[in-house]
């Protein structure tokens, strides 16, 4: 494979860098973990203004038409400024689910408006602890209703629909529910990254709508995750480099014993294990980014890949940056927390790390017995 992303493409993500440098500094991630507000609304406005909500829509559907490169390169600032706005959910989750699975009629319905930004949707997988297997599902489908709890749902509290799996008698199935349903009751959960939001979601007897074909919701799901992981890995990578620099701009600039601190070895060679993590996880990345844009067969392989590298770069760099900054790195008022708090929030966002792992062993097994 020989790579690169075009400079319209590296244009894009320049000017995403500066928007959000503009709209998105970290007082903004502040201003929501100090606030009772879930997100902020003014950026979450401005995102949609800028079109990056309707990034891989077809202009059919009232989107940009744009490639999943593009994505790829505005989901590496949305993590690189630790945007505080339901963007992944609604974006890499729902309306790719949208997309795979959709009817025209549910095109129709949903993407214009996901596309607008007028819309928040997001994706109703797990079920609490551990993964849940196609035959594990305790939320049931019958007679057009939902019963039943999913936890935890990322953005299920400010979220306007959401892809529901469920066992709908026939094996899994997706579902579209809207949460505005009284019949639906919402928690919001409590998580180490509350600038962005989870939510317990119980259904009691609540409407829904057959998303794709019946009985074929697993393997669908398999494909959304897929897709997302990629997407979730570009965050991540922003965000890890991010971290990175914000570690390096401190020890270039604090002095101890007459010298600046990044002369010392051992912050040398924590700032040098940090970039070896976070330029390892950019070329699974990029191995990633050719397989979802190409549609290629090694996609599965190659979004594992990328999954499982850039949640271990975001963590060794977060965590490292908290270690560089020394006893103030810890405190709330330097924002090295910001960093490690999305970094264990994108960890579990799609499944855990170990599923991810274990995925990547099982697929590498399955295409090399191809």
């Amino acid at each position: 494979m020989n790579f690169e992303f075009s400079d319209n493409q590296k244009l894009l993500k320049d000017q995403a860098n500066k928007f959000l440098a503009d709209k998105c500094p970290l007082t903004t991630v502040r201003n929501i973990l100090e606030g009772d507000e879930p997100y902020d609304k003014e950026l979450w406005s401005d995102i949609a203004n800028m079109g990056w909500t309707a990034a891989v829509i077809p202009e059919e559907f009232e989107g940009l038409g744009l490639g999943y490169l593009e994505l790829c390169m505005i989901a590496e600032e949305m993590g690189r400024s630790l945007a505080p706005v339901p963007f992944s959910s609604s974006v890499y989750l729902a309306t790719e689910a949208l997309l795979l699975s959709g009817s025209l009629e549910q095109k129709e319905q949903y993407l214009p408006k996901l596309a607008a930004g007028e819309l928040i949707g997001t994706v109703a997988d797990a079920e609490g602890y551990g993964s849940t297997t196609a035959e594990g599902y305790s939320v049931t489908f019958k007679n057009g209703r939902l019963t039943g709890e999913k936890i935890p749902v990322i953005d299920g509290d400010v979220a306007d629909f959401a892809v529901v799996a469920a066992n709908g008698g026939n094996g899994t199935s997706l579902y579209l529910v809207n949460l505005s349903e009284a019949s639906i009751a919402k928690e919001v959960l409590s998580t180490l990254d509350p600038s962005r939001s989870q939510a317990r979601l119980t259904f009691n007897n609540t409407p829904a709508q057959l998303l794709g074909e019946d009985g074929k919701g697993a393997a669908a799901l398999e494909k959304v995750f897929d897709h997302a992981a990629v997407l979730f890995a570009f965050e991540q990578i922003g965000a890890a480099e991010a971290a990175l620099d914000a570690a390096k701009d401190y020890a270039m600039n604090r002095y101890a014993f007459g010298r600046s601190i990044a002369s010392f070895q051992a912050m040398k060679h924590k700032m040098a294990d940090m970039f070896v993590a976070l330029e390892l996880a950019r070329s699974n990345c990029y191995y990633g980014a050719w397989a979802l844009s190409t549609g290629d067969s090694e996609l599965p392989v190659a979004a594992a890949t990328a999954r499982v590298s850039a949640t271990k770069a975001m963590y060794e760099c977060a965590k490292e940056n908290i270690q560089i900054h020394g006893g103030m790195g810890f405190t709330w008022e330097f924002d090295c927390h910001f960093f490690y708090r999305r970094s264990k929030l994108l960890a579990d966002n799609l499944g855990s790390q170990s599923l991810w792992e274990e995925k990547l062993i099982s697929r590498v097994i399955a295409s090399t017995e191809a």
